[in-house]
């Protein structure tokens, strides 16, 4: 694995465990094409963002659901399974510290 195919600009467009008609050159899994465009280090089928920063922004979408859900009392943080509350839990000191770091004036004084 994996076997490859490109578009007509020699970019990665698709990978497969087996060689198919329109993908029979094998690359190494270690590769750097693969990895960039599997979102390891770089833009997925050459759009610009990998899976990596799709994913990034697609936790932040749950956790901005989980959040609306927890607000209108149609669920409760205890009724998720103790590992999701720790991340969840986590994810928000992490992100309240770095915002308290990034608050240059106290109070509400505007300049």
């Amino acid at each position: 694995m994996p076997f490859v195919q490109r578009n007509a600009q020699g970019e990665l467009i698709a990978l497969f465990a087996e060689a198919q008609p329109q993908a029979s050159e094998w690359l190494d899994a270690e590769a750097r094409e693969v990895h960039n465009f599997v979102g390891g280090s770089g833009a997925a089928a050459g759009q610009g963002r990998g899976f990596g920063d799709l994913d990034s922004d697609f936790i932040r979408v749950l956790e901005d659901v989980i959040d609306a859900l927890i607000d209108k009392n149609l669920l409760r943080l205890t009724d998720l399974p103790v590992e999701a509350q720790r991340k969840l839990l986590a994810r928000k000191d992490l992100r309240q510290h770095l915002r308290s770091r990034l608050d240059l004036l106290p109070g509400d004084e505007v300049i």
